[in-house]
């Protein structure tokens, strides 16, 4: 049986023009006039237009899992996530994972898995993230971390971090859609 696909049935909104408002050093906020043509209603929406981002879910050999601890200045507190950032300009997101888990964490690995991707958060962003498995990986080097980033790495037994996703401990949204994207890759 193939794969059938959803029929989506809502009207497209149409842009009609655009224009960035303000610029930043990891994303650009723009002014997108849009319309409804059957409807010839416009409106105007603000979008965050970003690169792609990518997370790294990482196993060592034992099954243990490579988490990076970081201060989330957003939600102002301190949070367990998958190593991962932006990719950058030109950059495959592939090489975008290997790299991050390299300079946040100091391992690497040989085999990796795509998990997919999601839009990173559809109402206002237009870019996607991007997820990757890597097993069996090792520390080959230290950490080279940006000038703002501090990060501890931690590693826990696979199971135990998945009963801490499901008690809500981790709560980081693209942490969470990357563990269901495993766990339906692992389980189906």
């Amino acid at each position: 049986m193939g794969k059938k696909s959803f029929n989506y049935t809502i009207e497209p909104w149409i842009t009609t023009s655009e224009q960035v408002e303000y610029t930043t050093k990891i994303f650009k906020v723009l002014s997108r006039e849009m319309m409804l043509e059957t409807e010839n209603h416009s409106a105007n929406f603000s979008i965050i237009d970003s690169l792609d981002w990518t997370n790294v879910m990482a196993l060592t050999p034992d099954n243990e899992i490579i988490l990076v601890e970081q201060y989330r200045y957003g939600i102002k507190k301190s949070t367990l996530e998958f190593p991962g950032g932006i990719c950058d300009e030109g950059e495959e997101p592939m090489e975008s994972s290997k790299r991050e888990l390299l300079e946040e964490t100091g391992f690497s690995s040989t085999n990796w898995v795509s998990l997919g991707n999601v839009s990173s958060n559809s109402a206002m962003l237009n870019n996607y993230t991007h997820f990757y498995l890597a097993r069996n990986c090792i520390q080959t080097s230290q950490q080279r971390l940006d000038g703002n980033e501090r990060i501890n790495v931690h590693t826990m037994p696979l199971i135990e971090f998945l009963d801490m996703v499901r008690r809500g401990d981790i709560e980081h949204s693209l942490v969470v859609a990357a563990v269901a994207k495993f766990l339906l890759s692992e389980f189906s």
